[in-house]
């Protein structure tokens, strides 16, 4: 229920009783980086890797709070268990990423890279992702969808407005625009909520082998009723997830794929999408081990053949849906224009403005993202052009990015675009 707060305590009375669990400080750890607790979540990562000494995730946890600093002696310590025969491919992935971090904390670039591509190449080794399926739902959602499908089932759906969605990539800055809505009085923000996909699993059945599966085409079949009744659905099983506020965010990037299902059975949720420079988005995924989910990110391909779906699927969706339907923010624009960009951002969801959203990093509030310390933090330009600094390992990203790559700003560039 993303409930750490109460959590806790029940897992410091397990602790007391079984003081030497490495899996159970690592679950307190992530509980307190989810509250807002770095020191004491380092202490307990760090007592996880001492009790396991190869514990990968161990290491890897503590590379992705992105603040936090490898000493040489650890360092050592885990290229000494990534190089051993015997180590378990879990321990092996997550010590190669836990390193790639390490090493460009210290601007040790071609090394960090080797390790990423190591990584992400042994993780890629256990997942079995294809982008085929993907990629065909993309054309049939753009093919049955249209502006005038869309016009024939006006007036369906739920029409509560509470649901505010960020959707895009991982690594976009949907983090950020998160924590500037929880900042508001009458916002909260959740988590990266399932529900959509649930409802989407739901609606797909089971289809036999071979066949076109029923979603999205069993959306002609239903009626206004359908749609309404599935609305509902979607609020009451995510009111579990809130304490009253008027609005609510779900940033389960993935639900791009389905802002079909959205419009028809929440005409008026907002819709954000989240965007970032190409190569810098594609990059972050790469650098960026999922706990779960996201098995697109571990190679090139698959990252630039989801990217070039996303964008194909959003151009369609900004052309059916009515107009001003979604707001695309840029995290450059953000960065570059904080306030002007915050208050185009609630102007949309229908806010007032009010100034704690531009102090985004005094909220308390869990977050449960990769960017939950960045956005703890004032905003800076830290990741921007990151990808820069690797650019000369970064062809094939580039070359399979095709036209896309270009729209990648030059460092004297200003980086602040209108949509």
């Amino acid at each position: 229920m993303g409930d750490y707060g109460r959590a806790l305590p029940l897992y410091r009375e397990i602790v007391a009783e079984t003081p030497d669990d490495p899996e159970l400080h690592l679950s307190i750890a992530h509980a307190q980086k989810t509250l807002g607790r770095t020191p004491q979540a380092i202490e307990s990562y760090r007592a996880a890797a001492s009790l396991r000494p190869r514990y990968g995730e161990a290491y890897w946890s503590l590379a992705n709070l992105k603040t936090y600093r490898f000493t040489d002696d650890e360092i050592t310590r885990m290229q000494a268990a990534e190089g051993a025969p015997d180590i378990p491919l879990a321990d092996r992935y997550h010590l190669c990423f836990a390193l790639g971090k390490a090493l460009e904390d210290r601007s040790e670039y071609a090394p960090s890279f080797a390790f990423y591509e190591r990584g992400n190449a042994l993780k890629k080794s256990e997942c079995r992702y294809r982008p085929e399926p993907l990629e065909r739902n993309a054309r049939l959602q753009a093919s049955m969808c249209t502006r005038e499908f869309f016009a024939a089932r006006q007036g369906a759906g739920c029409p509560d407005p509470a649901p505010i969605f960020i959707v895009g990539l991982p690594r976009a800055g949907s983090t950020l625009i998160e924590q500037i809505l929880a900042s508001h009085s009458l916002v909260e923000g959740t988590m990266e909520l399932a529900d959509i996909p649930r409802l989407v699993q739901d609606l797909h059945g089971r289809a036999p082998a071979g066949e076109t599966p029923r979603y999205p085409g069993i959306l002609a079949e239903l009626g206004q009723k359908d749609f309404a009744d599935m609305g509902e659905r979607y609020l009451s099983d995510t009111r579990i997830y809130r304490t009253g506020k008027a609005f609510f965010v779900d940033k389960m990037p993935n639900n791009f794929r389905n802002l079909g299902l959205i419009h028809l059975i929440l005409p008026n949720a907002r819709i954000i999408d989240a965007r970032r420079d190409p190569l810098a988005c594609c990059f972050s995924n790469y650098k960026q081990l999922f706990a779960s989910g996201q098995q697109f990110t571990y190679s090139v391909d698959d990252i630039t053949r989801y990217y070039r779906m996303y964008v194909e699927l959003m151009d369609h969706w900004n052309a059916a849906l009515p107009p001003g339907r979604i707001l695309r923010v840029r995290h450059e624009d953000v960065v570059e224009d904080l306030e002007a960009n915050v208050r185009r951002i609630l102007e949309f969801c229908g806010l007032e403005f009010e100034p704690a959203c531009l102090e985004f990093h005094k909220t308390l509030r869990t977050v449960h993202s990769a960017s939950s310390e960045q956005v703890r933090r004032p905003l800076n330009r830290e990741g921007v052009d990151q990808w820069r600094r690797y650019e000369p390992w970064l062809g094939s990203l580039k070359e399979a990015l095709g036209p896309l790559a270009a729209t990648s700003p030059t460092p004297s560039s200003s980086t602040c675009r209108r949509t």
